[in-house]
């Protein structure tokens, strides 16, 4: 069994920061691509970001240049660092572990609000 816990969502100025951190227990973290994704009422989820074991990473147009994202494996941990935020980034996002064999897990969501 895997718990993602994220931490790190709130309100920033438009411009601003912030830093998410998603922290995984069990023992597929090493194993598994990890993912960000953002959803905001209405819409589907969408993934942010994905960082694969190795560190290969992808990243949606929108947040291209902006959001990085990185893992660190002894830490059982991954980031999402997101810079010069928009308004538009207002949503709730969401860790999620695509582990071996299509297991899946998502965390709880943290909510980030984009606003002056």
């Amino acid at each position: 069994q895997v718990q993602l816990v994220e931490s790190g969502g709130g309100l920033v100025q438009p411009g601003g920061s912030l830093k998410l951190s998603c922290s995984a227990s069990g023992n597929l973290f090493n194993f598994s691509t990890m993912d960000w994704y953002y959803e905001v009422p209405g819409k589907e989820r969408e993934q942010v970001a994905s960082i694969t074991v190795s560190g290969w990473t992808n990243y949606a147009d929108s947040v291209k240049g902006r959001f990085t994202i990185s893992r660190d494996n002894a830490k059982n941990t991954v980031y999402l660092q997101m810079n010069s935020l928009k308004p538009e980034d207002t949503a709730v996002y969401y860790c999620h572990l695509d582990g071996p064999l299509g297991v899946q897990y998502w965390g709880q969501g943290t909510r980030v609000t984009v606003s002056s």
